[in-house]
């Protein structure tokens, strides 16, 4: 929207005790930059248009008591953009208040009552890793509110944190830290429907370990006072995929969902995959579950380009004990698809390679062989002439000690021998 004259252009009162002739909208005209706040306003939000670039202003209360935006109470909170400032206060003090800065008699306030803030309620059982679509809506009096200005000032977000029955009694430091989740949109991308509608979408997503927290919806600037809060059970993934990859090349990679049967529906899986190989081609594969099935397998071309490919998948299902949609988003995960063509060269030239390697070895083995043998039989003829030689000489001396014998023998027969006749005759 364009924004014409600086000035201050309207002011939001809400208020919670104020008659139902007071909750109509009003427009009040700015006299020397004054206006009037009744005792009945119990907060109010001031949002005021200035010169591109110019300071903030300076509001001046009943009393006289200034206000800065670097200065001020703590019931007051002070949002700031280039040529405009929402000023929220809890408990206005009531009579005329002046606003000081770059404003034109010709402006105008409006003034409204019972601003109150409209969400989703979380389902009874969420679970970890699926993504919720939730919406907030702000409205005035029952109806919704279509201020664009105040309304692209909001930041709305949602945190959890770990429930815990008895926080007061914990240290500060030990207590458990909120953690966001997400910030509503109005800009008609992603799950929000229609930009600038004044219905605020939030792509949820659970991305917390299982247990009880405390869900808090809540403004994250201060322009808008309000926080929602509820508690929450998460529980385990009930859908698990995993990518099995094939090992060759004549046969697909699998894509496998499976199902906790005690949460998820039978034969409501069903399944998104957008691979992306190493060039950047995309390629979508879906699947679903036939009837009473709680699982699926989702047949995965064998992609012929080597390199790091990319996946990423959305499982779908249904909550078996709502019939609740269950949308989980998997982030993206890698695989490498190998060179088969280069593989199988390279096998070719390993198994060259260990062929040569087992010719040489056979080789060198046989050449042991051949040397051990021709040591063998060295062995054996010099072993063999050393047996001669010994059985020679052993022969020798048999022979030589038999003739020494009989030598001896028929030496020791001829000293025996009797005397000649002839010698007794004498």
């Amino acid at each position: 929207m364009k924004r014409g004259w600086a000035g201050l252009l309207l002011v939001l009162l809400m208020s919670f005790n104020v008659s139902a002739a007071q909750t109509s909208d009003r427009d009040i005209r700015l006299l020397n930059n004054r206006f009037r706040i009744d005792s009945t306003i119990t907060q109010v939000a001031f949002v005021i248009y200035r010169e591109e670039a110019s300071r903030p202003v300076v509001l001046i209360q009943p009393d006289g008591t200034k206000l800065y935006e670097w200065r001020h109470p703590d019931n007051v909170s002070w949002h700031t953009e280039a040529d405009m400032d929402i000023v929220s206060v809890f408990n206005p003090m009531p009579g005329p208040w002046q606003a000081i800065g770059k404003v034109t008699p010709e402006n105008k306030i409006r003034i409204l009552s019972e601003l109150s803030m409209k969400v989703d309620t979380f389902p009874d059982r969420l679970y970890q890793g699926e993504t919720l679509k939730f919406t907030a809506q702000l409205m005035q009096a029952g109806s919704p509110l279509n201020l664009r200005d105040f309304l692209d000032s909001v930041e709305l977000g949602v945190t959890f944190t770990e429930f815990i029955e008895s926080v007061e009694g914990i240290p500060v430091d030990q207590r458990p830290q909120a953690k966001s989740l997400g910030q509503f949109k109005d800009d008609g991308a992603g799950l929000d429907e229609v930009a600038g509608d004044g219905m605020f979408t939030v792509e949820l997503p659970i991305n917390v370990p299982p247990g009880k927290y405390r869900a808090r919806v809540t403004s994250g600037n201060g322009v808008f006072f309000r926080t929602l809060e509820q508690e929450v059970l998460v529980y385990p993934t009930p859908l698990m995929a995993t990518f099995k990859q094939s090992r060759k090349k004549a046969l697909p990679h699998h894509f496998l969902v499976e199902s906790d049967t005690a949460s998820v529906e039978p034969g409501t899986i069903a399944t998104h995959v957008e691979f992306t190989d190493s060039n950047g081609k995309p390629s979508v594969y879906q699947g679903q579950a036939t009837k009473d099935y709680t699982r699926l397998t989702v047949d995965i071309d064998n992609f012929d380009v080597p390199g790091r490919h990319k996946w990423h998948a959305w499982l779908y299902g249904t909550d078996k004990l709502s019939s609740r949609p269950l949308v989980f988003e998997l982030p993206e995960q890698t695989f490498a698809v190998a060179d088969y063509e280069a593989i199988e060269q390279a096998k070719l030239e390993r198994e060259a390679r260990e062929a040569e390697r087992a010719r040489i070895e056979e080789e060198r083995l046989a050449a042991i062989q051949r040397e051990e043998d021709r040591k063998m039989a060295l062995i054996t003829i010099i072993g063999g002439n050393i047996l001669l030689l010994v059985l020679a000489i052993l022969t020798w001396f048999i022979i030589r000690k038999i003739k020494a014998k009989k030598l001896a023998a028929e030496m020791e027969g001829e000293l025996e021998a009797p005397p000649e006749e002839s010698d007794k005759a004498a």
